[in-house]
C-alpha cells in the first residue's frame, strides 16, 4: 500500500488544479480532472495522473467512470515514493501513447518541467522555477506563476 502524498504534495496539486480549471473555464477549453481519476490506456496500461486536461473536441473520450484514451494534457507532481515511477515508467508510458504535453512539478525543488511529444518522444519545451510564469502550448495564453503554486 503507498502512502498517501504529503501536504505540500496537496497544497501543490490542489493550487495547479484550481489555476488550470479556472483558465480552462473561463476559455472554454475543455476538462480539468484531478485524482483519482483512471485513465485507460490500453488493457494492460490504467494511469491515475495527478491532473489532466482533455481539450474540448475530445470530451468524448471523458467517461462516467474513466477517461478511456490518452489526454491532451497529464501533470504528474513528484512525491518521494512515486518520484522514480513519475520520471521513468509514466513518462515512458505516455510517450508510447503520444501524449501530446507532460508536466513534471517538484514541489521540493520547486520547479516544473513542460514536456512536449515529438517523433522521438518528450521534449522539454520549457523548465521553469519558483520566480517564473509557466506557458503551456495545450493551454493557449496560459502564464501561471509558480510562486503561487508554490504559495
Amino acid at each position: 500500500m503507498v502512502a498517501a502524498p504529503k501536504t505540500k504534495h496537496q497544497r501543490v496539486s490542489l493550487n495547479l488544479s484550481v489555476a488550470l480549471f479556472h483558465h480552462v473555464r473561463d476559455r472554454r477549453l475543455g476538462q480539468v480532472l484531478a485524482a483519482p481519476c483512471d485513465v485507460i490506456l490500453s488493457e494492460e496500461n490504467v494511469v491515475q495522473p495527478d491532473i489532466l486536461f482533455v481539450r474540448k473536441e475530445r470530451t468524448g473520450i471523458i467517461g462516467e467512470a474513466n477517461i478511456t484514451a490518452a489526454p491532451d494534457l497529464v501533470i504528474e507532481i513528484l512525491s518521494p515514493d512515486t518520484r522514480s515511477k513519475d520520471l521513468e515508467l509514466k513518462r515512458k508510458t505516455y510517450a508510447r501513447f503520444g501524449i501530446q504535453e507532460y508536466w513534471i512539478v517538484d514541489p521540493e525543488a520547486e520547479t516544473a518541467e513542460v514536456l512536449v511529444w515529438s517523433e522521438i518522444g518528450h521534449a522539454t519545451a520549457g523548465t521553469y522555477g519558483k520566480s517564473d510564469s509557466l506557458s503551456s502550448p495545450s493551454l493557449p495564453d496560459l502564464n501561471l506563476p509558480l510562486s503561487d503554486l508554490f504559495a
